[in-house]
């Protein structure tokens, strides 16, 4: 998800190009304004931290882009891609560390786990949202073992 900063700054162009530069596939996006029990859902495992009332605040308060990708090791591949979680420490290359500048403002969201991901997608999306179709790259973007 391109969080209120991204989409405020005009970064969600560059962060869609950066996935899909690397050969994942977007399967579902949509423009929103998260609402307060999305974000507890979203978020629960942070529920009752010191930082939570000032997180839940800030995705609430602008449009948000959450996306669904999908390729092989998906979760892995845009976690590597995004960077860590303070941009100050994380890797140039990545997203956040070329154009975040602060942890609490680091423009993305990205699931740490396939199970999680799933969770997230239920929160944003229903099952006819997510369109299939198939990258014309595919065929060269994989080693296909049958």
């Amino acid at each position: 998800m391109i969080k209120p900063d991204g989409v405020a700054r005009g970064l969600a162009g560059e962060i869609i190009s950066r996935l899909e530069e690397k050969g994942l596939k977007l399967v579902a996006a949509r423009l929103v304004r998260v609402t307060e029990a999305q974000v507890m859902d979203q978020y629960r495992e942070h529920a009752g931290k010191p930082f939570f009332p000032s997180l839940s605040a800030y995705i609430m308060s602008g449009p948000c882009l959450p996306m669904v990708w999908e390729g092989r090791n998906s979760v892995a591949v845009v976690r590597r891609l995004i960077g860590a979680t303070n941009p100050a420490e994380a890797a140039p290359g990545t997203i956040r560390g070329d154009l975040g500048m602060d942890t609490g403002r680091n423009l993305v969201h990205a699931s740490d786990s396939p199970e999680s991901a799933a969770r997230e997608i239920r929160i944003h999306f229903s099952e006819k949202d997510l369109v299939e179709y198939r990258r014309v790259e595919e065929p060269v973007l994989y080693e296909w073992t049958g």
